[in-house]
């Protein structure tokens, strides 16, 4: 039987033949802890984050939030659109607005760690002559003079081999087709994102499903994912967009100001899942006009205005409502507002546009600078979609792309948001709300 005497003297022997071993495990343990404590959460944050986009781009149109990581451009815009310094530390025009002079920083260097200098900086605009006097200055000759050019610079630029500026750095880029497929950034912080573009939500969701992404970003159908218990769901309104139903002012019916009022009139603006819209402008731009007429529901207002219209103008009237399937929910219930007020209305489905169409309901990116030239002014026949021609729209446009302050283009665009919502080429319908779909 074993005594305590004898036990004493077994752990002592022990202890003395392996008291090196033991002393270097203690410490081993001990230096663990401290470097686990010390590591451990930049160790962890630098994860792998894989995310899901919908939309269809190519490598010169990827979306803002992820390029903006990657690099910068030679300004930046701040939250109501106003342009601040960024690669430029300083810029002007002599001529106004038709010779543009950017002044590079002077602490300032790509990826690869070599300076950024005007001859690296990796813009390509057609009819713009780019000269560099020297390291720091570049030199935009404009066709035309454009105040609103310091906005365009600011969409990031990039070194060959698409070398930015940002604290993201593009590891991979799969592309088929002509389209992105895949985009791998990396952040020696915080490690990798995957970001895996799909046609359509429905291919998205599949995605987030099979497990191939743990987010989904910008999703306006977050169903059937909202009823799952391992998902989280966080909504916002885009303000930078606007729903909206573009009239064809060229159509037999649709060329009535009085009968496009009545349709925007019919539909009751408030009962969408999104931000009421009252215009062509964020209502975060500093050129955003909040006394514009706001076209409240009013269904006796509408029928009032029908009835006002000449029996040739109504006769046998029906109007089909061009949509994509994402809005088509949004289109059968706008089909109902304007059937109400008597109007037969015929929901179309399409990827495309014919130049014969209608009323088209679409998701209109707004520009980020107030300019919309090339959406309303008669000569623009390739992106004006309801050519739309008014002399007095005209001329705003032109004076608000040759007044060089923004105090000067305010007023300006303020008379412009007026008089184009009053003539009804379009519908501004409401903000959209977009999901981002995480994984608890």
């Amino acid at each position: 039987m074993l005594t305590l005497r004898y036990l004493v003297r077994l752990i002592r022997a022990f202890l003395t033949r392996f008291k090196g071993i033991l002393f270097l495990s203690f410490a081993l343990g001990i230096l663990s802890f401290v470097i686990l404590n010390l590591l451990g959460p930049t160790l962890l944050s630098r994860s792998t984050k894989k995310i899901g986009i919908t939309g269809r781009f190519r490598t010169d149109n990827l979306p803002d939030f992820i390029i903006n990581n990657v690099s910068d451009g030679l300004t930046k815009l701040d939250e109501s659109g106003v342009v601040e310094p960024s690669l430029a530390s300083s810029w002007e025009t002599p001529d106004k607005g038709k010779t543009w002079f950017f002044y590079l920083r002077d602490d300032i260097y790509w990826q690869d760690g070599k300076k950024v200098t005007s001859e690296t900086i990796g813009y390509d605009f057609s009819d713009v002559e780019i000269e560099t006097p020297d390291e720091k200055t570049v030199i935009f000759k404009l066709s035309n003079a454009f105040s609103p050019f310091p906005t365009v610079v600011s969409k990031p630029t990039f070194k060959k081999g698409l070398l930015g500026t940002g604290e993201w750095r593009v590891k991979n880029i799969t592309v088929a087709g002509g389209y992105v497929q895949e985009l791998v950034l990396t952040n020696k912080e915080e490690g990798k994102i995957i970001y895996r573009f799909y046609p359509t939500e429905e291919r998205a969701k599949l995605a987030y499903k099979l497990g191939h992404v743990d987010r989904l970003i910008n999703i306006y159908d977050p169903t059937p994912l909202d009823s799952w218990k391992s998902v989280e769901i966080v909504k916002e309104s885009n303000d930078n967009q606007v729903v909206s139903i573009f009239f064809n002012v060229q159509d037999k019916y649709l060329s009535e100001k009085s009968l496009r009022q009545a349709l925007v009139y019919a539909i009751d603006k408030e009962s969408f899942d999104g931000e009421r819209a009252y215009g062509p402008l964020s209502p975060t731009s500093w050129g955003y006009n909040p006394q514009v007429k706001t076209y409240g529901y009013d269904e006796s207002r509408a029928k009032e205005l029908i009835e006002e219209l000449d029996e040739e103008q109504t006769k046998d009237l029906e109007i089909k409502l061009l949509t994509t399937p994402i809005l088509l929910p949004t289109a059968e219930r706008i089909a109902k507002y304007w059937e109400a007020i008597g109007v037969k209305t015929v929901l179309q489905v399409s990827s495309g546009v014919p130049a014969d169409y209608q009323a088209l309901l679409a998701v209109f990116e707004i520009p980020k600078d107030p300019d919309q030239y090339s959406i309303w002014h008669s000569t623009q026949s390739s992106t004006n979609i309801s050519n739309y021609q008014d002399p007095r729209i005209d001329k705003l446009l032109e004076d608000g792309r040759a007044e060089l302050t923004i105090l000067e283009r305010s007023k300006v665009y303020l008379d412009f948001q007026r008089y184009l919502v009053e003539d009804s080429p379009a519908a501004f319908i409401y903000h959209p709300t977009s999901y981002t779909v995480n994984r608890k």
